[in-house]
């Protein structure tokens, strides 16, 4: 079992940056790919980006590529998302979710999801 708390959202304006953290419970974080996922009002959730076990693959929402970068520290159980260059459209509840073995873009895969995190950017 793994336990997921993300923290880190809030209210920011266009073009500034936040940086979220999942802790995670447990003393197998490192078997856990990790996943971050968000879901505006009205819209289904969304893959915004994903890191393997060892943190030497990535993989982004084209929408998000070059603004965003995840991260894990698997010593601190956690994953981080900064994200740079925030625009309006990012406005959404970010999920970290966990996924024991191989990482994934699709949110079915993800057998362990955090509570959220409110992100709302102003223009």
């Amino acid at each position: 079992q793994v336990q997921l708390v993300e923290s880190g959202g809030g209210l920011v304006q266009a073009g500034g940056s936040l940086r979220l953290s999942c802790a995670a419970s447990g003393r197998t974080f490192s078997r856990y790919a990790m996943g971050w996922f968000r879901q505006a009002p009205g819209k289904e959730r969304e893959f915004v980006a994903c890191i393997n076990l060892s943190s030497s693959s990535t993989w982004y929402a084209d929408s998000v590529k070059g603004r965003f970068t995840i991260s894990r520290d698997n010593a601190k159980n956690t994953v981080y998302l900064q994200m740079n260059s925030l625009k309006p459209e990012d406005t959404a509840v970010y999920y970290c979710a966990g996924r024991y073995g191989s990482s994934s873009i699709n949110p079915k895969d993800y057998n362990y999801w955090g509570q959220g995190t409110q992100v709302t950017v102003s223009s």
